[in-house]
């Protein structure tokens, strides 16, 4: 599992109804693209607002649409032990390639417990387990040590997804202690720390950024070795990469639609969708940094000046 991953959002409709052919669509898209594979019922696609039989709904649309062309990766992180095993085993039953499963918190943090649970949950799975690090949203903050200790104890843990600020720092120690096993390591947080984690030895990226196709010159850029070019992408495209990782799913989601790939940026309830103001930012650093491109279409890279002038990919 190395490569772009990118994390879907989950298309609603404006009545907050699941959206199945804008995901359809939205997977097609992506598959364009030549991205390695997708993830679904993850943070951004709102996993925690979805009814079970909904969470079902979208894992079948996405490997009936995906048809084995690229891998379906399938959140199923839950406070609770039995349900993780419940999600991850339907997911498996429904087709999926993988699935992706962050540490749950407990009021007296225990290591033991944590590799209790992931030997739990891969018991009875044959697919593989992306071992995710996202502190921000679990409050669960792992130790190299401890993670280390999952990949050994728990042999269906075939790759992390790391998310743990200062990303590039714990990159590297887990590139360094899993030598032998050589698990691939996909960073996340929106592209947020893109060249850094890269330099650090990063396989690709697993994250929700819109524009998949930047995040791909990035990795093909780092590949060989062309660390000038891996951050004058960064550079040009940082401002969008930033506005787009406030908090919640409203930017995200209007990227997407302005894409033509959701027929609505609606965020199912609490959550907000994209306010005037905000809408009006993001029109102005699109128009900064694509002018005159059409982003209902791949974005070629060499048509941008960026710096004031065309690079060539």
């Amino acid at each position: 599992m190395k490569g772009i991953f990118p994390i879907l959002a989950t298309p609603f409709h404006d009545d907050e109804s699941l959206d199945l052919d804008s995901l359809s669509r939205l997977i097609e898209f992506m598959i364009g693209l030549g991205v390695d594979g997708i993830t679904v019922l993850g943070v951004l696609g709102e996993s925690n607002r979805l009814r079970d039989e909904e969470r079902a709904a979208i894992v079948e649309r996405a490997v009936a649409t995906a048809r084995k062309r690229v891998r379906v990766i399938v959140g199923t992180s839950h406070s609770g032990t039995g349900v993780v095993q419940y999600y991850s085993r339907a997911a498996q039953e429904l087709g999926a390639d993988a699935v992706m499963v962050t540490p749950s918190k407990e009021a007296v943090p225990n290591d033991d417990r944590i590799v209790e649970s992931f030997a739990r949950i891969s018991d009875g799975l044959s697919i593989p387990i992306v071992l995710q690090d996202h502190p921000a949203s679990s409050e669960v903050h792992m130790s190299v040590a401890l993670m280390l200790r999952l990949l050994k104890t728990v042999p269906r843990i075939q790759c992390i997804k790391e998310e743990a600020v200062p990303t590039a720092a714990k990159i590297r120690q887990l590139r360094e202690g899993s030598k032998e096993s050589a698990v691939p390591i996909l960073t996340g947080l929106g592209a947020l720390y893109a060249p850094f984690d890269l330099e650090a030895g990063s396989d690709g990226f697993n994250t929700g950024f819109a524009f998949p196709e930047v995040l791909a010159e990035m990795l093909r850029a780092a590949r060989r070795s062309d660390w000038k070019r891996v951050h004058d992408v960064y550079a040009w495209f940082a401002p969008l990469i930033v506005f787009e990782q406030q908090p919640g799913v409203a930017i995200r989601k209007e990227l997407l639609r302005r894409r033509g790939l959701l027929q609505s940026s609606r965020a199912r309830h609490p959550g907000a969708s994209i306010s005037a103001a905000a809408a009006q930012q993001l029109e102005t650093i699109l128009e900064r940094t694509m002018p005159g491109i059409d982003i209902t279409k791949p974005v070629k890279l060499d048509q941008i000046q960026m710096f004031g002038s065309a690079v060539a990919v």
